[in-house]
């Protein structure tokens, strides 16, 4: 079976597509490179497109005997998306509306949808279900949103069947060592804090000492990025089994503060964490937390590496060797 793969490339993507390969699937890598790289790809074929271009898109399609989509093409910076709205909602809706044409226009409908847990906003109650009300307070966690609705419409009016997952923090690397984190810039917590330890950054800046938690600093729900993959893969073989559409969270039901995760880090390295108070980032939310009942239930998913120590040590050993 062939599972092409839009933002393999990147940091989600990649591990995914290599538990693709390891369950046995023929995997098709479609990636501009604008963000992801090359040597995150572990196996399979890659093709060089951008999904703004319908016509590439298309021609993918033609060549390939494609059964099913999973989505991981995105821009996903908060903070760049409340400075410029236009290029995220250009970007993220366009190019999955193209997409989804195409997969349409070629009978393919199968389609795991890479979202956020960005699309619930400034939580409610914690720990999150996927029964709480949809608020995202940011631009990027509107264009998730605004592709979850479209992904309803289409699959009422077209017959199209998807699981749209709702990550919460991803973070660690390949236990084997193999691939890890690569953004430019990174915006991520934990390989922030790393690569100041391994004086690759000047400077560690702590958004936001005044939330409403324990020790002053953010509490989230941290993921280890081979757990997600694995529940990628999960939830397409259940939609390949059992074809109905459902929106997914994927959490540890666990939350650390900042403060937290810079002792831990601390711990697990044995060096010292110096880091510059900052003030909080728009849009950033005290605690977030995800139920993870529904994933259990569904897709039959466990953690197996989403401990915070595992998540920092296979993080530090990856940058470490980078």
């Amino acid at each position: 079976m062939t599972i092409l793969v839009p933002g393999g490339a990147g940091y989600i993507g990649s591990h995914t597509v290599k538990h693709l390969l390891q369950e046995g699937f023929d995997v098709i890598t479609l990636d501009n490179f604008s963000s992801g790289k090359r040597e995150l790809i572990t196996g399979g074929k890659i093709i060089k497109a951008d999904l703004m271009d319908k016509e590439a898109i298309t021609e993918v399609f033609k060549m390939h005997d494609i059964q099913a989509v999973l989505h991981f093409a995105s821009l996903i910076q908060v903070g760049e998306s409340y400075i410029n709205p236009q290029k995220y909602f250009q970007h993220n809706l366009v190019t999955s509306l193209n997409l989804l044409e195409v997969m349409l226009a070629f009978n393919v409908k199968n389609f795991i949808f890479s979202s956020s847990a960005a699309v619930y906003g400034i939580p409610e109650s914690t720990p999150i279900t996927e029964f709480h009300p949809l608020r995202p307070c940011n631009p990027y966690g509107k264009t998730k949103f605004f592709i979850e609705t479209i992904l309803k419409d289409y699959a009422r009016a077209y017959d199209l069947r998807f699981i749209s997952l709702r990550y919460f923090n991803a973070a660690g690397a390949d236990p084997e060592g193999q691939i890890g984190e690569m953004h430019e810039p990174e915006t991520h917590l934990i390989p922030n804090i790393l690569l100041f330890l391994l004086g690759r950054k000047d400077s560690f800046n702590l958004f936001g000492t005044d939330f409403p938690t324990p020790d002053g600093t953010a509490i989230r729900d941290y993921i280890h990025v081979s757990d997600l993959a694995v529940a990628h893969v999960l939830a397409l073989k259940k939609l390949l089994q059992s074809p109905q559409s459902e929106f997914i969270n994927l959490g540890a039901n666990k939350g650390y503060s900042v403060l937290e995760i810079i002792r831990k880090t601390e711990e697990i390295t044995g060096l010292a964490v110096q880091f510059i108070p900052k003030p909080r980032r728009e849009g950033d939310v005290p605690i977030l937390l995800a139920s993870k009942e529904k994933a259990e239930q569904i897709l039959g998913w466990t953690l197996q590496f989403s401990d915070i120590e595992t998540i920092i040590e296979t993080a530090w050993n990856w940058h470490r060797k980078k």
